[in-house]
């Protein structure tokens, strides 16, 4: 394997929990300010996910105080501490962006019994 391979393997992170589009997760992220640390947990439905080995990225969408928010998270970075599942959702589709015109009730996603 040659040497960029192997770093890419290196940095690659092991401990992923198995979440697709749909669910609702709770992301730990690392945040500097200044020279202290701290985690922030963002929480919110995943309405896209992008695979690319060390590239990959999935981005979560929430509603605070009646406006979308939506983050794009690179899945091995450093800065994502931890990905917890706390909802899995039940859809057809491999990107959500229709949530962002949704209101309401139509926002929801609906929770899958079997997975």
């Amino acid at each position: 394997m040659d040497k960029i391979g192997a770093f890419v393997n290196e940095q690659l992170k092991k401990d992923i929990p198995q979440f697709n589009v749909g669910d609702t997760v709770r992301v730990a992220n690392l945040i500097k300010e200044g020279n202290r640390e701290r985690i922030q947990m963002f929480e919110g439905v995943v309405i896209a996910k992008r695979n690319g080995g060390i590239a990959e990225t999935f981005t979560v969408r929430r509603v605070a105080y009646g406006c979308g928010v939506e983050k794009t998270f690179p899945l091995h970075s450093p800065h994502v501490a931890e990905i917890k599942v706390t909802r899995r959702g039940k859809v057809r589709r491999a990107k959500l962006f229709y949530l962002r015109d949704a209101i309401g009730k139509d926002s929801k996603v609906k929770e899958a019994t079997d997975r």
